[in-house]
């Protein structure tokens, strides 16, 4: 294997969090990396004037030069697939990028929901590494993305999937280039629970990421109303209740055990879950769901492996999940027209 500097890295579906990722991969010093998306506008940008990433938290922004591509200009077999695109399409896309991988290539996909299972199928379970990312990001086109995290708080924890692990280690030293361009040495973590870490991020991603396409708000606006609070909180536990009926032990996302601090039953638990949601999400409050985004532009969204995966999964251990249903329900009835996206939804949870 070559030098970590020198490796072939691609960055398969290089939007708003793709777009950080390799910009940060690039900036601390790798060479071989390669923004990959469909999106044309946003190659020209990105090779044109550069990633720029608009650190709202920081208020300032960054700009790196960096290599983009779009599938049909990608000639080289890469050392390392960051997969960021969204599920809906795996089998398909994983079926282009076998022409890209060599043998001991890695597939580490970072996506949302419970993915392991279907990139394994497609490329083998022994090159199958889950990457979970632990900050936000919006798209906004032409190489422009806005980072909606605070730099201090972002990282990045990876695992292999039924595998040794012996990747592992080239993994994290690939994403400490990242840790390197920020002054962030916790950004590449070792995962010692990928089911459990995948799990703790499922959980916000069902709770904020769905009602963010139901309502349209920011996740920091759904942590301080009133009824999205209640909803959010109502699918936090659900999540916590069918991880653990499926024998997951959650990870702590970002110092928090999300857990112990918001999964409490009660009057006093359930006040102070109250208190504190708005301020375990205060690093994110400023991010809109990507799955909004998709919808707002009449694209389908993944609800279905996000608060799908939840019920799904619920179903399998006897775990009621009324929340995630009624999410699931409401974002499809919007991406039918049946529903407007609207605070006014909240009234469908009965809270």
């Amino acid at each position: 294997m070559k030098d970590t500097e020198n490796l072939k890295i691609a960055i398969y579906g290089a939007g708003a969090m793709g777009t950080v990722l390799g910009a940060l991969l690039t900036l601390g010093g790798l060479k071989g990396v390669r923004l990959i998306t469909r999106n044309e506008k946003h190659v020209a940008g990105l090779n044109e004037k550069g990633a720029q990433i608009e650190c709202t938290a920081e208020k300032n922004t960054l700009t790196v030069p960096v290599t983009a591509l779009t599938p049909a200009q990608m000639t080289e077999k890469y050392d390392i697939v960051f997969l960021m695109t969204k599920q809906r399409a795996n089998k398909e896309i994983l079926a282009f990028l076998s022409n890209y991988l060599h043998e001991d290539s890695v597939v580490c996909t970072t996506q949302n929901g419970l993915p392991e299972k279907s990139v394994a199928e497609a490329v083998g379970a022994t090159r199958t590494y889950g990457g979970v990312a632990s900050f936000g990001a919006s798209f906004l086109g032409g190489g422009r993305v806005a980072l909606t995290s605070k730099i201090d708080g972002m990282s990045m924890s990876v695992a292999g999937y039924e595998n040794d692990e012996k990747k592992q280690a080239l993994l994290l030293s690939v994403l400490s280039f990242a840790g390197k361009a920020t002054g962030n040495d916790s950004f590449a973590i070792p995962a010692q629970n990928l089911a459990g870490a995948r799990w703790s991020k499922l959980a916000i991603n069902s709770a904020f990421s769905g009602l963010s396409v139901v309502t349209g708000l920011t996740f920091g606006e759904i942590a301080k109303k009133k009824k999205t609070k209640k909803i959010a909180l109502g699918v936090l536990r659900e999540c916590f209740k069918v991880a653990n009926a499926s024998g997951v032990k959650l990870e702590k996302m970002q110092g928090h055990d999300l857990q112990k601090l918001l999964g409490g039953t009660g009057f006093f638990k359930t006040a102070f879950a109250r208190f504190a949601l708005p301020i375990a999400m205060r690093k994110h409050k400023h991010l809109k769901s990507g799955m909004l985004r998709d919808v707002e532009e009449g694209r389908k969204c993944e609800i279905d492996y996000i608060c799908g995966a939840v019920v799904d999964a619920g179903k399998a251990v006897g775990v009621e999940t009324p929340f995630c249903a009624k999410i699931v329900e409401l974002v499809h009835g919007i991406e039918n027209g049946l529903y407007e996206i609207s605070y006014e939804n909240t009234d469908f949870f009965g809270v």
